[in-house]
């Protein structure tokens, strides 16, 4: 199969023959039909976040099962399913206690060895040399993945435009569902509407959220963003943003406050722009080492939360999204705003990294000309 492996720091995605994967037990093999170009794959590409190398990347992903392992029930050879980029293992303590966001085995052997949970990999070069998986690294024409981070798909919706619910939706569902609690009448703002900023500020208006602020330095995605359900855009380029909301919401702020970039700067102005008793949860991944400050006495006087929010549990959040964008409460189309060859991955990231893309760009693995 062709894969795009990059072997260094920084190094190019360079489109590669790997031996064919196979999936072991509790596992299953998927012919990928479509993978979203991510910001976080940037932070490994870079060296920013430790990650070994060779390694393939993409971690949200829709295709078509081929096969599956001993044990796996729940999905079958000739389904449409979607792959989540957070991959219980089903099996740790907080797998069984209910928390599989937080899998231990997905931490410790994913993250930080670039394996499945048998402590090796699925992926090998021409010469038998092994390449590291980034979740089920889906940046290639196959791939393997613990079963149960994947969910069958809606008949009802697109295969490929359905990529994008493994991490852009299901990080905003995490986010806005789990760990906010938004509710009908909650007022919301967006820090960075990227593709987890817009999808949040779909989620957010699916929840019944009465007003949801979008803060960006892009116009165009500001744009993007009203048109996905903002009430509001804020440029934050044009002054202070805080001061800005402020006046939006008569000096108030806002319920709860997402702050999707992964910035300090950010990190603080989510903080000062909620309402007395509201949440900042923080989406955004930085590199490794970077820190946030908050003004304490304030933090403490007005009763702030201070919420951290990393995805969500695939089994549950999956068919509760898909439900939504099947009754039309969230447009996958609309926030697919690019579509890329595979051979053409390294100018799809560039893109990202320079700022261009507009909501969510996906690689399609067919090998026609993506639309």
């Amino acid at each position: 199969m062709r894969a795009a492996v990059v072997r260094e720091r920084s190094g190019p995605f360079r489109v590669e023959e790997l031996a064919d994967p196979t999936a072991k037990e509790g596992e299953i093999l998927v012919q990928v039909a479509a993978t979203g170009v991510c910001h976080t794959d940037l932070h490994i590409h870079d060296g920013s976040v430790a990650f070994p190398f060779p390694c393939v990347l993409g971690h949200e992903m829709s295709g078509t099962v081929l096969e599956v392992g001993a044990g796996v029930e729940h999905v079958r050879p000739g389904q449409r399913v979607v792959g989540a980029f957070i991959m219980p293992c089903g099996r740790c303590a907080l797998c069984r206690a209910g928390r599989s966001e937080l899998c231990e085995e997905f931490f410790a052997k994913n993250r930080l060895s670039g394996t499945l949970y048998d402590g090796t990999t699925r992926l090998f070069d021409a010469d038998g040399e092994p390449v590291w998986m980034y979740s089920m690294a889906a940046m290639a024409e196959r791939c393997v993945m613990p079963a149960l981070a994947a969910a069958p798909l809606d008949d009802r919706l697109p295969l490929v435009d359905s990529a994008i619910l493994g991490c852009a939706l299901l990080t905003a569902y995490g986010a806005a569902h789990t760990v906010a609690g938004v509710a009908p009448g909650a007022t919301v703002a967006v820090l960075g509407t990227g593709g987890v900023g817009s999808s949040l500020v779909q989620v957010c208006r699916a929840l019944g959220a009465e007003r949801v602020v979008a803060v960006d330095l892009d116009d165009a995605k500001l744009a993007a963003a009203r048109r996905l359900g903002a009430t509001d855009g804020i440029d934050a380029s044009a002054g202070d943003p805080v001061a800005r909301l402020r006046e939006l919401t008569d000096g108030a702020g806002v319920d709860v406050v997402f702050e999707a970039i992964g910035r300090p700067q950010t990190f603080r102005q989510a903080t000062e722009m909620c309402a007395d008793g509201g949440a900042a949860v923080m989406v955004g991944i930085a590199p490794t080492g970077m820190v946030g400050e908050v003004e304490i006495t304030r933090l403490v006087r007005r009763k702030l939360r201070l919420l951290g929010s990393f995805g969500a549990r695939p089994q549950e959040a999956l068919p509760a999204l898909m439900a939504m964008a099947a009754d039309g409460r969230i447009d996958l189309a609309a926030t697919v705003s690019e579509h890329h060859r595979l051979d053409d991955v390294d100018e799809a990231f560039a893109r990202l990294r320079r700022g261009e893309v507009v909501g969510r760009a996906v690689v399609e693995m067919d090998r026609a000309a993506a639309r």
